[in-house]
């Protein structure tokens, strides 16, 4: 398991979190939007679905956002009663039946859901054993815990181009780290954690390459960062602006900016206390 980055409390910190980062869905839909120009295009909320075939009952969403995942599961899967859970009351304003719930502590009764959703956001979370505990607990004997995140490799060079732009405003060759939301938990830290709970873990890798070639949607994402500013430990505006500079001019020499991604999707089966409860019984 990787260490945790120096960014870790502010990547953690609730009330940050509630507001700078999460008040508003402006800065996730911000990062989501880059995924446009990926290839090849990945539908996320289709494979959730996809994923959920077998799946009867309540579904909770838990840390869902602006609840893009929350209206493609209750489009193609009306049979099912979704609960949209999230630690920022702002973002869940138009979100339907959205409950503010911390996955560290769910308001939910043990073994009830059939699946319980945790997509890109158990990085956030303070202490992730306990997290992942939770989403153990409140699965039936035959749910599916749903988890997403990325590689430790993913955008690799976006960190470059935020070091070389911020470097550029510093006057130094190489600038500080931005903050990096999935260093918490990686694609490759992920079976780990999730493992001292669950004793069926499958992965869904879904590696793709971002090509634009206008700089306006990668400093979008950068600037989606803005909550963190304060801790990246360079001028944040003047830094996007460098870096707009840097990519315009790739573009112009180069034709395209490109980004290599790897994302992947986690489908976790027999929590360890049901597993334990079968045993029991059996005895």
């Amino acid at each position: 398991m990787t260490a945790q980055p120096a960014h870790d409390h502010s990547v953690t910190d609730r009330s940050l979190l509630s507001t700078k980062a999460y008040g508003t869905g402006q800065h996730l839909s911000a990062r989501q939007s880059l995924y446009r120009w990926q290839t090849p295009r990945h539908d996320l909320p289709g494979i959730v679905v996809d994923q959920l075939q077998n799946t009867h009952g309540a579904v909770a969403d838990v840390g869902c956002g602006n609840g893009k995942f929350v209206a493609r599961v209750r489009q193609e899967r009306p049979d099912l009663s979704v609960i949209p859970m999230d630690v920022s009351h702002g973002i869940l304003t138009a979100i339907p039946g959205a409950v503010v719930a911390d996955v560290q502590q769910l308001p939910i009764a043990d073994g009830v859901l059939g699946a319980v959703l945790a997509l890109h956001m158990l990085y956030h979370v303070e202490d992730q054993a306990r997290a992942t505990k939770e989403l153990g607990r409140v699965l039936s004997p035959d749910g599916i815990a749903i988890v997403s995140t990325n590689s430790r490799t993913d955008k690799r060079e976006l960190e470059d181009l935020w070091r070389r732009a911020a470097g550029d405003v510093l006057g130094t060759e190489q600038g500080p780290a931005r903050v990096q939301l999935s260093a918490r938990f990686t694609l490759e830290d992920a079976p780990a954690i999730l493992g001292t709970v669950f004793n069926d873990i499958r992965t869904i890798p879904l590696p793709g390459v971002i090509e634009v070639t206008d700089a306006e949607p990668v400093i979008a994402h950068l600037a989606s960062y803005e909550a963190w500013a304060d801790q990246m430990g360079v001028p944040f505006k003047e830094t996007i602006e460098r870096a707009r500079e840097c990519v315009s001019t790739v573009i112009r020499e180069e034709g395209a900016f490109r980004i290599t991604c790897l994302g992947g999707i986690l489908i976790c089966q027999q929590p360890q206390s049901t597993v334990s409860r079968r045993d029991q019984r059996s005895a």
